[in-house]
């Protein structure tokens, strides 16, 4: 991948984020999202590249910008890349002001991006000094076990972190009877998923239940930094395992990183809107608003982290 065109996703991120962080805490998470999808597709069309959206919005009748297998960039010809985006990871956030909301792309060359169907994943996801001892099909206190022993920490010392759903009830109670620590985030299983694969975010897990767009999203980032995520489809009812089957998608399968994200020739660009684990979010002071960004290649394992000053210009109409 182009090093100089990762360079140029941190733009596209940068201004969805900034679209996007106008409605923190207005309550209208569909405008936050509409602007952030706005803003990613325009700068996209501005870049000299040509790529299909194989995750995106939705399908085509409902999302009628960034849908799946919508075609971007200005070159012509046939796509040469994959993107999976994400303009606004958790519209909930932004709307009610709350913890952790991104702008993300994964790029990667042709068919090495995993199309998954858009419904729900149980989930693993670890660092690199346990990414070997994971296990979906383990209990939840076998898990925790064996990544404290991975980690050379007591399950007591071991923080998971969970999507805040009812859903979740049962493994919260499982995580505590081992002793190790909850962490309830209300949205964002991107940066949720990605934690752990970094030293200093202070998560060791991510457990439960979540999209399966932001499993392949996080996939990309994890696999760079060595850590690992395991995922296995969860219909939510008959006509949802129908249509898993008909993507051509497994219903017993375990997918993990090397099955999400192929290769080692991607990049994943993320900025933060709202503080959260992964980034700080969009900061506004006076006619300058600051960014903060994270670029990961997978051919040379660079991770940058971004800050970036945007010097917006005098406008009487925003008085």
């Amino acid at each position: 991948m182009d090093r100089n065109l990762a360079l140029e996703f941190v733009r596209v991120t940068e201004s969805a984020a900034i679209a996007a962080s106008e409605w923190i805490g207005k309550g209208n998470g569909k405008a936050a999202d509409g602007a952030a999808v706005d803003e990613m597709r325009d700068r996209f069309n501005q870049i000299d590249f040509k790529a299909e959206v194989v995750i995106g919005e939705g399908e085509k009748d409902q999302a009628p910008m960034l849908f799946t297998h919508e075609i971007v960039g200005l070159q012509k010809g046939k796509p040469t890349m994959d993107l999976a985006v994400d303009p606004l990871e958790a519209t909930d956030s932004v709307a009610h002001g709350t913890y952790n909301a991104l702008s993300v792309i994964v790029a990667a060359p042709k068919d090495t991006l995993m199309q998954a169907p858009d419904t729900y994943m149980q989930k693993i996801a670890v660092g690199p000094l346990a990414k070997d001892v994971i296990n979906l099909d383990a209990s939840t206190k076998t898990n925790i076990r064996s990544v404290a022993k991975a980690l050379k920490k007591k399950p007591s010392d071991v923080t998971v972190l969970v999507l805040d759903r009812p859903r979740h009830e049962t493994l919260i109670v499982d995580i505590r009877q081992t002793g190790a620590r909850v962490r309830l985030i209300t949205d964002g299983d991107v940066a949720g998923a990605i934690a752990p694969s970094l030293p200093d975010s202070g998560i060791d897990m991510l457990m439960g239940i979540g999209a399966s767009a932001e499993a392949v999203l996080a996939s990309a980032a994890i696999k760079i930094l060595g850590g690992e995520i395991l995922c296995r489809f969860v219909p939510k009812d008959e006509k949802d395992r129908k249509h898993i089957l008909q993507e051509g998608a497994k219903l017993d399968y375990v997918y993990s990183t090397a099955d999400l994200t192929k290769g080692n020739d991607m990049t994943f660009t993320a900025t933060g809107v709202i503080d959260g684990p992964l980034l700080r979010g969009v900061v506004t002071n006076g006619h300058i608003i600051t960014t903060h960004s994270l670029v990961m290649r997978g051919q040379s394992g660079t991770i940058r982290y971004i800050t970036t000053h945007h010097h917006q210009t005098y406008d009487k109409k925003r008085i």
